[in-house]
This record gives structure tokens, sequence and C-alpha cells, in this order.
């Protein structure tokens, strides 16, 4: 009796550990954009008008994982376009995938080009990961990458697809995040 039940609970036993660990792992982001908002109307509504420092500052916090939004009157200031989601580049050699390499990237420039970069999130994001292909297919990725001299070969590579992609200001390619993980 217990061999026929056992089979037949294991599939929703996973479904519902499945769909419980997927609530707790977008539990935290709606917690935060919820709180984030909280604060924002709290901070507007305590706000002196009179108080144009505070307004000229950009956000930098990148916790989101989204898109920072220019703050008004600061065209020229650092802002940073976070992509949302990472990039995953298979390291290939001798026609088997090894590893992994997963990487988030921020790109740096000025508040009036923010939305321009936001509008060609997808082009950027497909020449960046051509980049990042090129870079792992080439060795880039092999040995000590996180070398200095190393990632500076990619950081400079991946400008200059970003400047080929959307001919906007970019002034630096931020890796925020770089992993290999086995595969």
């Amino acid at each position: 009796m217990i061999r026929k039940i056992i089979p037949l609970s294991l599939p929703v036993l996973a479904l519902v550990g499945g769909a419980f660990a997927g609530e707790m792992l977008r539990a935290p982001k709606d917690a935060e954009s919820a709180a984030a908002g909280h604060e924002a109307e709290a901070a507007d509504a305590h706000a002196e008008p009179a108080d144009d420092h505070a307004a000229a500052a950009p956000s930098t916090d990148d916790h989101g994982g989204g898109h920072d939004a220019p703050a008004e009157g600061s065209p020229t200031e650092d802002a940073f376009f976070t992509f949302p989601t990472q990039f995953f580049v298979p390291l290939v050699r001798q026609g088997d995938m090894r590893d992994v390499m997963i990487l988030t990237l921020t790109l740096k420039t000025d508040g009036a080009t923010l939305p321009k970069l936001a509008q060609k999130e997808h082009s950027l994001r497909d020449a960046l990961l051509r980049q990042l292909m090129i870079h792992a297919n080439t060795g880039g990725f092999d040995g000590n990458f996180t070398a200095d001299r190393n990632l500076s070969t990619l950081r400079d590579a991946l400008v200059e697809a970003a400047h080929g992609a959307a001919d906007l200001p970019v002034a630096a390619v931020l890796i925020e995040d770089i992993v290999r993980q086995p595969g």
C-alpha cells in the first residue's frame, strides 16, 4: 500500500515545495519595492521645497536589480543602468560545455542618457553577450580570470560593444558579480 502512495505523493510534494520556494524568493523583492515606495512617499511628504541639494543627488542603490531613475535637473551627474537579469556565458571546450560564467553588469552613464539606454536594453544586452562569448571562446575566462589586467581587457571590450550597439555615451561597464559555475 505504501509503495503505491509514495510514487504518487512525491510529485505533489515537489510541486508544493517548488511553489513555496518560488514565493519565498519573490517575497523579498515585493517587500523591498513596497518598502521603497513607502519611503519615497514619506520623503516626499517631509521634503522642503527649498532643499535642491537632496533632490539633485542621483540614486546609487542598485539592489532592486532595475533601472535607476535620473534625478531631476542633474543630466551631467553619473547615473547607472543595471540590467535586470544576469548574463550567462557557457564555457565550451572541445565541444563540451564544462562551466558557465554568470555576470551582473551595470552601465555607467549620465542622467540624460539613462532613459535612452533603457529603450536600447535588448540591443545592448545582445552586443554585450556577444562580446562575452567572444571573450570566453578566446580563453578570457580560463585560468585566473579575475586578475586586474584580464578584467580591464574585458571591461574595455564591453564598453566598445556598448558604444557600437547604442551610439550613446557609456562611460564604463561595471562588473558587479562574476562567478564560474561548474556545468
